[in-house]
């Protein structure tokens, strides 16, 4: 999508600071962190939200989560403790609408469950 902020991102055409990419996903650093550790994890593929996913996608979703532990693990996260969260659509606090999953750490995470 053109229009799209993550899509730009994907593609190279907006500048980030990346921390990994592939062939169907990368992840960068969010430019507005709640955390000592924020990166955000994106499809390369444009899918709006949680609920656009098909059948079609569920390699793409178990590969998301494959990166995040990667990610969480080079960055000294997956022994102490990390948060993975996606916020879905208004209600849920989804502001841009390309799926991505936000990936916290480096602090005590309140609980909030």
């Amino acid at each position: 999508m053109s229009d799209c902020i993550f899509c730009k991102i994907a593609a190279g055409e907006m500048a980030s600071e990346m921390v990994y990419q592939d062939e169907r996903v990368v992840a960068f650093k969010d430019i507005r962190p709640v955390a000592p550790v924020h990166i955000l994890i994106i499809p390369r593929k444009h899918i709006p939200d949680l609920t656009a996913i098909t059948e079609e996608d569920a390699g793409l979703i178990g590969h998301l989560h494959l990166v995040a532990v990667k990610i969480a693990r080079e960055l000294g996260l997956a022994d102490r403790g990390f948060r993975l969260v996606n916020n879905c659509k208004q209600e849920g606090g989804q502001v841009i609408y390309h799926l991505h999953y936000h990936l916290l750490g480096g602090r005590q995470l309140k609980n909030i469950c």
